[in-house]
């Protein structure tokens, strides 16, 4: 049995479950509860689990005495287990009321073919499924799931290196870091081989993350122990005082959330130079502020940080003082998050001194005349080719690429700091016959006037039907 013929078993048992009302990102949740007992068995990793509570006395239980035993697993490892046992149950819960359907998840689980699954690796397994949870759209997890085509993408443009401190600060399920880990894992060999420190620090303290949401960061736990690594990945709100000790980092790789801060939010961050209610505006300034002289980020951020006035155009100006924003990746339109969302991929190093540090930027459309993605037409890594081209030559000035176009800083200033740019002219709104300007004038009126015409008949209509 594959990986991915486990994964669809494995996601079809949600099917049991919906007569207790459950949703698939609850499943995934339960799921992991069950399938770390049952993996830590396969990998002979129970040590840190008490016997009471191991797999074999669960699945040798049924009914009543399933549920009951269930329920006290959870609150027994999350109050009394050790390490990262208590971290993945803390706070656990069960939504399984139906004894019969928690019976039918464990015989199923039990009689998978482990061996393939070990052969072909656990955290893939895992992360299939969390996948399978983020493009359904009724889990409401695509705001937690980067595509992997464009994890990978940032990745291997900003190339994590042995021995480098690397870090989320909104991992969502960690997938930046574990992508950043066997970036570096595949291009050690060639290098040299890690002494037993190197590769101590590389599995528990090299990459980094901080997670909001208690369940997401379960499912992050989960998937880099799968993965091998033993990372500290906090609990918490980057942007309140938790995030202050988050710096000194090489590589900064993350996908930030959207949005405003509402009322009764988190207390925002005291040290911030130009505190603002625009999450992604103050992660920014996170970002950029906990990298070393010389570290390295790419960042995904939507459309109005690259245009918003007042402390927007503050916040790029400091971005480019303090470092070299080098490249802009225009995104295509909608491919996570809500459809119609425009984002970007945002480069950048950290400077050696606080002043100046951006000369040029150069952007690539990825966006103007691109079909358009979805689960029909997923964005895939030869998409990406012409970026990756571009991004990487040695003279960035000699790529003969219409998505591909400069701007100076000091272009970039005349033009109010704005970094919306760099978008080609769209296809479909192109008219091969010349524009007359008074023609357009004259038609423009028109249509207003005949636009008042119409409210005024309507105006009418409504005084007539009072009147009757």
């Amino acid at each position: 049995m594959t990986t991915q013929e486990i994964i669809a078993k494995l996601w079809n048992l949600c099917n049991v479950l919906r007569d207790d009302g459950i949703t698939y990102h609850q499943y995934v949740t339960e799921l992991t509860y069950i399938l770390f007992l049952k993996m830590a068995k396969e990998t002979g990793a129970e040590k840190d689990i008490p016997e009471k509570w191991r797999w074999d006395t669960l699945a040798a239980r049924s009914g009543l005495e399933l549920k009951s035993h269930y329920r006290a697993l959870l609150d027994a490892l999350g109050s009394e287990g050790q390490g990262i046992v208590r971290q993945i149950y803390a706070g656990a819960s069960t939504n399984i009321d139906e004894p019969k359907n928690l019976e039918k998840i464990i015989k199923t689980i039990d009689e998978l073919d482990w061996f393939s699954a070990r052969q072909e690796g656990l955290g893939s397994l895992y992360e299939g499924l969390l996948e399978k949870n983020a493009n359904e759209k009724k889990s409401g997890a695509g705001q937690y799931f980067t595509p992997r085509v464009l994890i990978d993408v940032m990745t291997r443009l900003t190339a994590p290196r042995p021995g480098e401190r690397c870090n989320d600060p909104a991992c969502g399920t960690f997938g930046f870091m574990i992508a950043a880990f066997q970036y570096v894992k595949d291009h050690t060999d060639d290098l040299f081989t890690l002494t037993a420190e190197q590769a101590d620090f590389e599995v528990k303290e090299a990459f980094t993350g901080c997670e909001l949401v208690r369940d997401t960061h379960r499912l992050a736990l989960m998937n880099a122990m799968l993965h091998g690594l033993e990372s500290p990945i906090t609990l918490g709100d980057t942007l309140s005082e938790i995030g202050k000790s988050m710096k000194n980092y090489d590589v900064v790789l993350t996908n930030p959330p959207f949005g405003t801060k509402r009322g009764g939010e988190r207390a925002a961050r005291d040290d911030f130079t130009y505190p603002t209610s625009n999450k992604q505006l103050n992660f920014l300034q996170h970002i950029y502020r906990s990298l070393r002289a010389g570290g390295r980020a790419a960042v995904v951020l939507p459309d109005n940080v690259l245009f918003a006035d007042g402390d927007g155009e503050k916040i790029r100006c400091d971005l480019m003082d303090k470092c070299r924003l080098h490249t802009i990746l225009r995104l295509p339109t909608g491919i996570f998050y809500a459809q119609g969302v425009k984002t970007n991929v945002l480069f950048f190093t950290r400077g050696r001194t606080d002043r100046d540090n951006t000369d040029e930027v150069w952007f690539y459309d990825l966006r103007t005349n691109m079909p358009s993605f979805g689960k029909t037409h997923p964005l895939a890594k030869e998409d990406f080719a012409g970026f990756e081209a571009a991004y990487t030559a040695a003279d960035r000035g000699a790529v003969s690429d219409e998505r591909w176009s400069r701007f100076t800083r000091e272009e970039i200033r005349e033009k109010g700091n704005t970094l919306d740019l760099g978008l080609m002219r769209d296809a479909s709104l192109e008219d091969d016959t010349p524009i007359d300007p008074a023609e357009s004038a004259e038609t423009a009126a028109r249509s207003l006037e005949e636009a008042a015409a119409l409210l005024r008949d309507v105006a009418a209509s409504l005084r007539a039907m009072e009147v009757r």
